[in-house]
């Protein structure tokens, strides 16, 4: 597939013109036009470009790019060294933020809801782009409970606030990554427990203050099956070689 054709695939699926973001999305750093072998994974690291190397990738999709608004643009020390790879082995590196954690079935929240027995996601947000979602679980279940589903699922000791971890929980809102300062939002809107990847300091008074239990599973953790739902969508609808690398990160 030419290399610009796969953008135009990608963008139309993610809808990622419609959705303002932290960092451009779709062709960040341009290679060979032609590609057949790709390499997903969460964050565009050098411990995944190295990998992509190693297996001769055309191309890397990732949720994590470059070019964060933020960010100083000098092209030098780790930024160069990355970019560098790239350019050398004329890889192609896709990146696609907020657009994979949104999309209603291959997104970083429909995944982990699917994963966690969440069903029938609506806006968190009074918005149809909204980033946060809710659902709700088929029959309540104590927070204790919902932990274990969660270190099970994720593999990974989730951090668990509540008031009291034997309270029922249903009505669950849920925003991957760094999604915390959400909890707020997800308590006005009655729900009985918010999840997220990451916690802060003023997360743990929110939860105790409007008695909503809060679950910090890991950012990394909780945005692995976006881009792996995305990996498989496009190997089964494309003659293409796609392969998911998960370079482990306990944040």
């Amino acid at each position: 597939m030419n290399h610009l054709e796969l953008e135009q695939v990608l963008n139309q699926l993610l809808n990622s013109d419609k959705i303002n973001d932290y960092a451009p999305n779709g062709l960040q750093v341009e290679g060979k036009p032609q590609i057949q072998k790709i390499v997903t994974g969460v964050t565009a690291s050098q411990a995944l470009l190295d990998y992509a190397v190693s297996v001769n990738a055309d191309a890397i999709i990732v949720h994590h790019g470059y070019f964060w608004k933020s960010e100083n643009p000098c092209i030098r020390g780790m930024k160069g060294k990355r970019i560098q790879t790239l350019l050398k082995n004329e890889i192609n590196l896709y990146a696609y933020h907020l657009p994979l954690d949104m999309h209603p079935t291959l997104g970083n929240n429909a995944q982990l809801a699917k994963l966690l027995g969440i069903t029938e996601l609506f806006p968190l947000e009074d918005t149809p782009n909204s980033i946060p979602m809710w659902g709700n679980l088929p029959q309540a279940i104590s927070g204790a409970e919902f932990t274990q589903r969660i270190n099970q699922v994720l593999n990974r000791t989730c951090l668990h606030c509540a008031n009291d971890v034997n309270q029922p929980i249903r009505k669950i809102g849920l925003c991957t990554g760094g999604g915390q300062g959400y909890i707020d939002l997800a308590a006005s809107k009655g729900c009985d427990a918010f999840i997220s990847g990451e916690i802060s300091e003023q997360t743990v008074h929110s939860a105790r203050e409007q008695n909503i239990q809060f679950f910090a599973a890991g950012h990394h953790a909780t945005e692995r099956y976006g881009i792996k739902a995305l990996s498989t969508w496009l190997a089964e609808n494309y003659p293409l070689d796609v392969e998911f690398k998960d370079i482990d990160n306990p944040a």
